[in-house]
């Protein structure tokens, strides 16, 4: 299969519209539609049925979607890591870390200071992110080497370095009752009146159903959590950085969060190498 042919395809198949999927891609339908028989020509597989009104993926089709995906955005970031080396070479910025926002500052800081203390250190763009996008960009090749935080995470394909693993705590309003206690369990936090937990976006940017409000990066979680909106379970060492008018008390029977550095198993960076050394020497 042709790179070409495997970007026509996916556009043909999320559209679910010939029409629709050659504006897409700025070509006209009639190619479109020949590259669409031939393809399957030559895999043998019928992948989409065809009606003078729909077009749905067959299940031949729907296997075929997943993978291309996935072999497309290989390709991509293929691109870009090869595009970023070349810059590198020349005397560019050499490694993109990215990182969920408000996460592991701390170890983020003590990271960067004593990298850049290393014989040979290249400059180290720093990207802060919403929850969940860190492992995306790692994987679109957008970046480098990543902190990631299981089980929130999944690093799942990637080579990783366990950096910290900590407990996690309930933040809520000063001045809750809840706040008098030494320790709570899950139990005691979930369905809190008028507090609950906030809801994240899925992947796909949609968020699931609940009561909770919808909440997209850290300082918006916060600021409803002291204006008495929700409340939020995030790991330890948030406590640092809470302002006056909130409180954490740790959860018992919370998962606990392991922070990793995260890098792709083919990287052959040797300014990664030496990011991820540094990293673990920290410990």
């Amino acid at each position: 299969m042709e790179t070409r042919e495997l970007r026509y395809f996916v556009a043909v198949a999320e559209e679910l519209h010939f029409g629709r999927a050659a504006q897409r891609l700025g070509i006209a339908q009639p190619p479109l539609s020949r590259a669409i028989q031939q393809l399957e020509r030559r895999l043998g597989a019928v992948l989409l049925d065809r009606t003078s009104r729909t077009v749905t993926l067959t299940e031949a089709g729907s296997v075929l979607l997943a993978e291309g995906r996935a072999a497309l955005g290989a390709v991509d970031a293929a691109e870009r890591r090869t595009r970023r080396a070349a810059l590198s070479a020349t005397g560019r910025p050499g490694l993109i870390l990215v990182t969920k926002a408000s996460a592991s500052r701390e170890l983020l800081a003590k990271l960067l200071d004593a990298y850049a203390a290393e014989p040979g250190a290249v400059l180290v763009d720093v990207i802060l992110c919403g929850p969940g996008e860190q492992e995306r960009l790692l994987r679109e090749g957008r970046a480098d080497v990543a902190l990631l935080h299981r089980p929130f995470d999944s690093t799942a394909g990637f080579h990783t370095e366990e950096l910290s693993t900590e407990g996690q705590v309930v933040v809520l309003p000063a001045g809750h009752p809840l706040t008098v206690r030494a320790h709570v369990h899950m139990a005691d936090i979930t369905g809190l009146p008028g507090l609950p937990l906030p809801r994240w976006p899925d992947p796909d940017g949609t968020y699931p159903p609940g009561p909770g409000p919808q909440v997209r990066d850290h300082a918006q979680l916060l600021q409803l959590v002291a204006l008495g909106r929700a409340c939020a379970v995030s790991p330890e060492s948030c406590r640092v950085q809470l302002p006056g008018d909130l409180a954490a008390v740790p959860v018992l029977d919370a998962p606990k969060v392991t922070t990793v550095i995260a890098w792709p198993p083919h990287s052959r960076s040797r300014a990664v190498a030496d990011l991820v050394r540094t990293a673990t020497r920290l410990q």
